[in-house]
C-alpha cells in the first residue's frame, strides 16, 4: 500500500524527484481528485490514491517510489449537475491535461461518454480504452539553434507530417508518417529545393476523433482535435517529445524554421453529447464557455462542439505553460493560432488586449517567437483580420481571394492585386504594423485546393 504525503501544489502535472513523484491537479469545482497508476502495459490499475492537499483549486500529493515511466491517470470526484456545468463522473479515467506522453492514441470508445441516452451518468469504467499518460523525467531545454529567418523573408509550407512523409520515395518505410520521417535527409533536401524557409506542422499534439466521424468509420485526419495539448500523438511521434525535439533539431540544422499549428481554442471532447476524457470530468465549469442560464449547453464560437474559456487564469495558465514546454524542449520557432480570434474573446466579445494575447506579449520566450493567428472563428464578430497585436504575423485571406480572381480573369483586380501583393497597407497599416506581417496565403488544407 503506498503512502501519499501532502506534497506541494506546484509545478502543476506530475513532476519526478529523486523520491518520488509530485501530483498537482487544479479542479476549483471537485470534491477530491484521485491518482490512479497502472501496471506496464497499461491495462490493469494497481493503485488509486486520492490526493490529500489541497490549496485553493489545487489538489496535491507527494507519492513516494514512483519512477519514471509509470502509466498514470487521473478521476475526478464531484457533483453529477449537467445544468449547473458540473460533469463530474469518476468512472471516467482522465487525461492529465499536463501529461507530456501518452501511451497510446485515442481510439473512441462508448464507455468514454459520461452521460447516458437519458442524461444520466454512465458508470461503466473507462479506464481500459483511456490513453494512459507516461512519467517522464525532467526534460533539459535545447539551445537556441533558430534560423531567425526575417518576416519579410519567410517563405511558410504548411505540412502533415504523416501526408508529407508517408508517400516520399527517399523515407524509409518504417519512418513514414512520423516526425522521424520528417527529420530523415531526403525529406529535408525536398524541402530545401522548394525554397521555403518555414515550415508549419499541422497538429502533432494528442487528438481524439468526432463521434460523427468514429460513427462513418473515419478519422479526423488533420488532427485538429487536440485532447493533449503537451503530449505528441504517438502515431506521428512514437518517440513522443524527443522525437519532435530531434526533427526540429534536424530542420533548423537546414536553416528551416518550425512553426507548431496549435488548437487553444477549443478540445477534442466536443458538445454535451461528446466524450469524457479530460478537461470536462476534471471540471467542466471553469474549462468551458457554457450558456447562461443552461450551463448543460456549451457556448460554441469555434463550430467544434465547445469553446474553451481561455480569459479565465487556469486556462489561461494551461496554453501557456503549453506553448512555453515546446519553445523551450522542441525548440520550435512560433505557433501558428488556430481559430485565434477565441483565444481573445472575452464575455462582451473580441478584445487585442484580451488576458492571452497579452500574457504571450509579456513573456520573454513567447513574445520573441514567430507568432501567426488564423484571424476568425465562427461566433459573432469573429472575423479579425488586421486586429491583432503588432509583434503577430495573420493569415491574410484578402489577398488568396484578391489573386485568385484575377487569375481566373475576373475584371478591374489590378489595383487590389497590387494591394495585396504590397502586403495589405490598407489591413495592417492604420495599427502601424508591418507589411510584412500579412501572411500572404493561395491555399491551405481548409478547402481551396491549388489544383
Amino acid at each position: 500500500m503506498r503512502h501519499v504525503e501532502t506534497g506541494s501544489p506546484e509545478p502543476l502535472g506530475l513532476t519526478l524527484t529523486r523520491d518520488g513523484v509530485n501530483v498537482a491537479v487544479f479542479s476549483a469545482n471537485a470534491l477530491s481528485i484521485d491518482v490512479c497508476l497502472f501496471d506496464a502495459s497499461g491495462d490493469a490499475e494497481v493503485a488509486r490514491l486520492t490526493l490529500p492537499g489541497r490549496t485553493g483549486g489545487v489538489f496535491h500529493g507527494f507519492i513516494a517510489g514512483v519512477t519514471a515511466g509509470t502509466r498514470y491517470g487521473l478521476r475526478a470526484h464531484g457533483p453529477w449537475a449537467p445544468h449547473e456545468g458540473h460533469r463530474f463522473n469518476a468512472d471516467k479515467l482522465l487525461v492529465d491535461p499536463y501529461a507530456r506522453a501518452l501511451d497510446r492514441p485515442f481510439a473512441l470508445h462508448p464507455s468514454m461518454f459520461g452521460h447516458q441516452g437519458d442524461g444520466s451518468r454512465n458508470t461503466v469504467d473507462s479506464a481500459p480504452f483511456v490513453p494512459k499518460g507516461i512519467l517522464l523525467g525532467d526534460s533539459v531545454p535545447r539551445f537556441d539553434t533558430r534560423p531567425h529567418v526575417p518576416w519579410g523573408e519567410t517563405v511558410l509550407y504548411e505540412m502533415h507530417v504523416r501526408g508529407f512523409t508517408q508517400r516520399h520515395p527517399g523515407v524509409p518505410a518504417s519512418l513514414r508518417g512520423t516526425c522521424a520521417g520528417l527529420a530523415h535527409p531526403a525529406a529535408i533536401e525536398h524541402l530545401i529545393r522548394l525554397g521555403i524557409t518555414t515550415v508549419e506542422l499541422m497538429p502533432v499534439a494528442a487528438a481524439i476523433d468526432e463521434p460523427l466521424l468514429a460513427r462513418a468509420g473515419l478519422t479526423n485526419y488533420w488532427g485538429y482535435n487536440t485532447v493533449g495539448w503537451f503530449a505528441p500523438d504517438p502515431r506521428l511521434a512514437p518517440g513522443g517529445i524527443d522525437e519532435l525535439r530531434r526533427c526540429v533539431a534536424a530542420l533548423q540544422a537546414a536553416g528551416i524554421e518550425v512553426l507548431l499549428d496549435v488548437v487553444f481554442n477549443h478540445s477534442g471532447e466536443g458538445d454535451e453529447h461528446g466524450p469524457t476524457v479530460s478537461l470536462r470530468g476534471l471540471d467542466n465549469a471553469t474549462y468551458y464557455r457554457t450558456v447562461r442560464g443552461a450551463a448543460h449547453r456549451y457556448i460554441d464560437e469555434t463550430g467544434c462542439g465547445n469553446t474553451l474559456a481561455l480569459d479565465r487564469a487556469p486556462v489561461l495558465r494551461l496554453a501557456l505553460d503549453a506553448l512555453r514546454y515546446h519553445a523551450h524542449v522542441a525548440g520550435v520557432d512560433g505557433f501558428r493560432f488556430d481559430l485565434a480570434t477565441t483565444l481573445g474573446r472575452r464575455d462582451h466579445g473580441f478584445d487585442a488586449e484580451a488576458p492571452l494575447l497579452t500574457a504571450i506579449a509579456q513573456d520573454p520566450v513567447l513574445r520573441n517567437l514567430k507568432l501567426v493567428a488564423e484571424p476568425w472563428d465562427l461566433g459573432p464578430g469573429g472575423y479579425q483580420l488586421g486586429a491583432f497585436p503588432s509583434a503577430w504575423g495573420e493569415w491574410n485571406d484578402k489577398y488568396r481571394d484578391a489573386t485568385r480572381r484575377f487569375w481566373r480573369g475576373d475584371g478591374g483586380l489590378r489595383g487590389e492585386l497590387a494591394t495585396r501583393l504590397a502586403g495589405s497597407a490598407d489591413v495592417f497599416a492604420p495599427r502601424g504594423r508591418s507589411p510584412a506581417r500579412s501572411v500572404n496565403f493561395i491555399t491551405a488544407h481548409d478547402g481551396f485546393t491549388l489544383t
